[in-house]
C-alpha cells in the first residue's frame, strides 16, 4: 500500500490512522473528485491513492474505484499518521550483502523499523542508511524515505534492497509495481495451511472492524496472491491402522510473493487457518502447550517470519542478482525446539 503507485507496503503497521468523516448529501460526481470536494484538505491524487489503498469507506463498506459515481452517505478516510520530522543520520551498524554506487541490500535484524513513523522515530533503517550512504541518499524517493523502494515489518527479518540513485530508485520502483521481483520468505506457522502447497488470490484492505489491520476483503483492497509450500510439519502424530492422523502443532512453511501488500503474508495465512507463530495481531488463537514451551524457550517475541530471498535485475547495469539470508537466532532456535516435538 503506498500514496505512489510504483512504491508497495510503505505504510508502517504501527500507525493508528486519524479519521475523517463527512456526509455527503448528493451524489452522482465521480467518487474523487467528489471526495475531495467533500474534504478540502485532500488533493484529487491523494484521494485516488487512498481509495486505492482501501481506506475510504461509505456507510461503514469500503469503496475504491475512484471512477465510480458518488453516493449519498457517510464516508469516512482512515489518514495515516503524519511524521513531520526530517530522518537524521545515525551511526547504527548494517548488514551489508551487496552494494555498488546505484543501489544497496542489506539483512535488516527484525525490530528494526524500516522508516521514522509514530512509536519508531529513531534507530530506523532509513537512519542507518542516512549515516551509512552519506549524501548519496538526498532527495532520492522524498525526504521521508529516501532510497526505500519497499519494506519489511518492524518485526520481520530479512533481505531488503534500497535505492542510492535516482536511476535505481525509479528502475527498482518499476520492477516492484511490475512484480518482477523474486521474494520468498520463511514462516513457521500454527498448524499447517491445507493444501500443504497451493496459491492463495484474495483483495487484501484495511479491516472495517479494526483499521490497524488488514484482511481478506469481499468488495474493495487490493489483489494479494502468495504461492507457498510447507516444507516441514512438527508435532506431527503418524497414522495408526485405520485412525486418521492428528493434525500437526507446527510447520515451516515457504511463502513467495507475487504482490507485496502490506501484511500479505500474515493475513494469508491466517485466512489458511496457519497464521504465524509470535503474531499479536493476525494470531488468532492460542498454539498447544509444548509449541509455546518451545516459543518461550527460543525467545521469540515476534512474528516468525523472514525474508530469506530476494532477486531482481539490476535496474542500471543489467545484472541478474540474487540473495539469500538465513533466519535469525530466535527462529532457528524455534525451529529446532519444533523439530524435537
Amino acid at each position: 500500500m503506498s500514496d505512489d503507485p510504483l512504491i508497495e507496503e510503505l505504510a508502517a503497521d504501527e500507525d493508528l490512522p486519524d479519521v475523517l468523516e463527512a456526509r455527503l448529501a448528493t451524489g452522482g460526481a465521480r467518487l474523487d473528485k467528489a471526495l475531495s470536494d467533500l474534504f478540502p484538505t485532500l488533493s484529487r491524487a491523494r484521494v485516488q491513492a487512498l481509495l486505492a489503498d482501501g481506506v475510504v469507506t461509505r456507510d461503514g463498506q469500503p469503496v475504491s474505484s475512484a471512477s465510480a459515481k458518488a453516493l449519498p452517505g457517510l464516508y469516512a478516510v482512515a489518514m495515516p499518521a503524519v511524521i513531520s520530522a526530517i530522518p537524521q543520520p545515525e551511526n547504527i551498524p548494517l548488514t551489508v550483502l551487496f552494494e555498488d554506487a546505484h543501489l544497496i541490500v542489506i539483512d535488516k535484524p527484525a525490530g528494526m523499523a524500516v522508516h521514522p513513523a509514530p512509536g519508531s522515530e529513531t534507530g530506523t533503517l532509513v537512519n542507518a542508511l542516512l549515516h551509512h550512504c552519506a549524501t548519496s541518499l538526498s532527495g532520492i524517493g522524498g525526504v521521508a524515505r529516501p532510497g526505500i523502494v519497499h519494506r519489511l515489518d518492524k518485526h520481520t527479518s530479512g533481505v531488503m534492497v534500497a535505492a542510492k540513485s535516482d536511476a535505481a530508485h525509479a528502475g527498482l520502483s518499476a520492477l516492484f509495481a511490475a512484480h518482477d521481483i523474486e521474494r520468498t520468505y520463511i514462516a513457521l506457522v500454527r498448524g499447517a495451511p491445507q493444501p500443504e502447497k497451493g496459491r492463495i488470490v484474495s483483495n487484501l484492505g484495511r479491516s472495517t472492524g479494526d483499521r490497524k489491520k488488514m484482511a481478506v476483503l469481499r468488495v474493495g483492497g487490493r489483489e494479494a496472491v502468495t504461492d507457498y509450500e510447507v516444507g516441514a510439519l512438527f508435532g506431527a502424530v503418524p497414522r495408526k491402522g485405520s485412525r486418521p492422523a492428528a493434525p500437526p502443532l507446527a510447520a515451516r512453511v515457504a511463502c513467495t510473493l507475487h504482490t507485496g501488500r502490506t501484511h500479505q503474508i500474515r493475513v494469508h495465512m491466517a485466512s489458511k487457518g496457519a497464521p504465524l507463530l509470535g503474531d499479536p495481531v493476525y494470531g488468532t488463537g492460542s498454539p498447544a502447550n509444548p509449541v509455546r514451551a518451545a516459543i518461550e524457550a527460543a525467545g521469540l517475541t515476534r512474528q516468525a517470519l523472514h525474508a530469506a530471498v530476494l532477486g531482481f535485475v539490476h535496474p542500471v547495469t543489467g545484472e541478474t542478482l540474487r540473495f539469500e539470508s538465513a533466519p535469525p537466532a530466535d527462529m532457528q532456535a524455534l525451529e529446532a525446539a519444533l523439530s524435537a516435538l
